[in-house]
C-alpha cells in the first residue's frame, strides 16, 4: 500500500498455507503517471501501485504464479502491464490485455503471445446502470474478439455488471472459445442465490462444455453485508456446480476500496468458502494452470 494509506492487511496473516504453484489470477499494477499516462475513461483515481508493492503482499500469502490484468485506466495502452510482466520469470506470469482489434497488428499479437498474454478483456464499468441496447451494441466486437482469441488460443475475459451478464447470456452460451467472468458474475448479493440471473449463470457454468470460467474476485463490488457474508452462498453454489472452472484473484489494489479491503482478508475468506484443502488447490493452482497454460 502507499505509505500514506491505511493498510487493511496490517496485523492479518494468512489463515491457511497456499498450495504449491498458487496463482493470483486477477490483479493490476499502476506505474508513475508521468511515465504511464492514463486514458480518457477514468472510473477512479489511479493509485501508484508498482509491481514491487504487489509482490511484497503476494509473497506473504505464498503466490508463485501471476496473471496481470489490464486496468481500465490505461485504456488500450498495455505498456505498464507489459513492463511489469517482463520483470518476472516468463514461466510464472501471464497477462490479459485490452485492445483495439481494428488497429492491433498481427506482429503485435505475436509479440504479446510470446510475452505471455492469454486473454482479451471485455470491460464495462461494474456500476453502469441497465441500458437498453448496450448488450446488442457489444455483439459485433465480441464476435471479432472471439475469432481473434480462437486463432491465438486465447480466451475472452468479461467484467460487466450482473444485469449485463444476463443480457449477454445467449451470446455467452454460443461463444466458440473459453471465457472468464469476473466477480462471480456480479449479481447483487442482497438478492440471494435464487435470483433469476444467478440461477441462469449457474446453468451456464454447469452446462458441461467447461468453456465458462468464473473468477472469485471483487466481492466488495456487489456485497452489502458486514464481512461480505452475503457472498458465501454464491461462492459455495459455484463450488458445488463446477469446482474445476473456478479461479481466484486478489483484484489488487482494490482501487476505490483500497483503504477498506485487504487482500489477505479476501484470501482468508476463500478458506471459509472452501474448507477442504483439495478444493482450494483446484481453485488456486490446478485450474489456473490449465486455463493459462502454466506447466
Amino acid at each position: 500500500m502507499n505509505a500514506t494509506s491505511n493498510d487493511p492487511d496490517a496485523g492479518i496473516e494468512p489463515a491457511y498455507a497456499a498450495p504449491a504453484h498458487a496463482c493470483d489470477a486477477h490483479f493490476h499494477v499502476f506505474g508513475a503517471e508521468e511515465r504511464y499516462p492514463y486514458g480518457a475513461d477514468l472510473r477512479y483515481k489511479p493509485p501508484h501501485e508498482p509491481l514491487d508493492a504487489y509482490l511484497k503482499l503476494a509473497r506473504r500469502i505464498g503466490f508463485k504464479r501471476f496473471v496481470f490484468v489490464q486496468p481500465s485506466a490505461y485504456g488500450f495502452d498495455n505498456s505498464c502491464m507489459f513492463d511489469a510482466m517482463r520483470q518476472l520469470d516468463p514461466g510464472l506470469r501471464r497477462g490479459i490485455v485490452d485492445l483495439d482489434e481494428t488497429s492491433t497488428t498481427d506482429r503485435e499479437l505475436a509479440e504479446w503471445n510470446e510475452l505471455g498474454v492469454r486473454g482479451i478483456r471485455v470491460n464495462i464499468s461494474p456500476v453502469r446502470k441497465p441500458e437498453a441496447g448496450l448488450a446488442a451494441s457489444m455483439l459485433p466486437r465480441i464476435a471479432r474478439l472471439a475469432a481473434l482469441s480462437r486463432e491465438l488460443g486465447w480466451h475472452l475475459d468479461f467484467l460487466t455488471p450482473g444485469w449485463l451478464v444476463s443480457e449477454l447470456m445467449p451470446t455467452l452460451r454460443e461463444l466458440p472459445v473459453e471465457f472468464t467472468v469476473a466477480h462471480l458474475g456480479m449479481f447483487p448479493a442482497k438478492d440471494g442465490v435464487a435470483q433469476r440471473g444467478f440461477k441462469e449463470f449457474l446453468s451456464l457454468v454447469g452446462d458441461g462444455s467447461r468453456r465458462c470460467w468464473v473468477k472469485l474476485t471483487g466481492i466488495y463490488r456487489f456485497s452489502t453485508a458486514p464481512g461480505f457474508a452475503d457472498v458465501k452462498p454464491f461462492a459455495q453454489a459455484l463450488i458445488a456446480t463446477a469446482p474445476g472452472q473456478l479461479i481466484w484473484g486478489s483484484d489488487f489494489p482494490h482501487l476505490s476500496f483500497h483503504d477498506r479491503v485487504g487482500t489477505i482478508q479476501l484470501y482468508n475468506l476463500l478458506g471459509e468458502w472452501a474448507p477442504e484443502p483439495a478444493t482450494r488447490k483446484l481453485i488456486l493452482a490446478d485450474n489456473p494452470a490449465r486455463l493459462f497454460g502454466f506447466s
